[in-house]
């Protein structure tokens, strides 16, 4: 489905922030940020995901719809997010873990896409120690240079995109939920730069 918007200036000038859409931001100075440009009602439960990844001690963003409405009111493909708090959060951090959303396909498996092949590559392995299934998103992978994903120090980041039966039942069930967080969150150390 179609964008209703392609930037963010569009958007801002024509709901309201509050009403229709929140942001919220976290700055904590780490070279780790971990964010949901889709949350609220675009793809549902990736801020709490996103949110629940970054605990206490991350840096975290996420634009949310506050309405119900078509997947593309709110939606701002990865390639054009451009909201101003994002990027500048974004221009301060080493790379970013962005959590997306995608439809259900009859698995849980989560596709792995970015530039940064190396964590990307240590979040799947450690995804799949904890008992997720991943892939590498060939659809979408997340490589274009102005991917929100990428728009970091280093020029690279990594997306996850869940199906949203997984996502669902990450914030229905605790223990699958730190499970999932403490699967990505333990690739860091096998990330150099992190």
């Amino acid at each position: 489905m179609a964008d209703r918007y392609r930037k963010f200036a569009d958007l801002a000038a024509n709901q309201r922030l509050g009403f229709n859409y929140g942001i919220r931001v976290l700055d904590r100075g780490t070279r780790i940020a971990i964010l949901a440009p889709h949350g609220g009602m675009i793809e549902p439960h990736t801020s709490e995901i996103a949110e629940a990844i970054a605990q206490t001690d991350l840096s975290f963003y996420a634009f949310e719809a506050l309405k119900d409405g078509r997947h593309g009111d709110f939606h701002i493909t990865s390639h054009r997010f451009d909201e101003p708090s994002a990027i500048d959060l974004l221009s301060r951090s080493w790379t970013a873990i962005v959590i997306h959303g995608r439809q259900i396909d009859g698995t849980e498996t989560v596709w792995l896409g970015g530039r940064a092949v190396a964590l990307r590559d240590a979040i799947g392995a450690s995804l799949c120690d904890a008992g997720f299934m991943t892939d590498v998103n060939e659809k979408l992978p997340g490589v274009n240079p102005a991917n929100v994903c990428n728009r970091t120090l280093s020029g690279e980041g990594v997306q996850l995109e869940l199906p949203r039966s997984l996502r669902e039942r990450l914030v229905r069930d605790a223990s699958s939920l730190l499970a999932f967080c403490e699967a990505v969150r333990n690739a860091f150390p096998a990330y150099p730069d992190t």
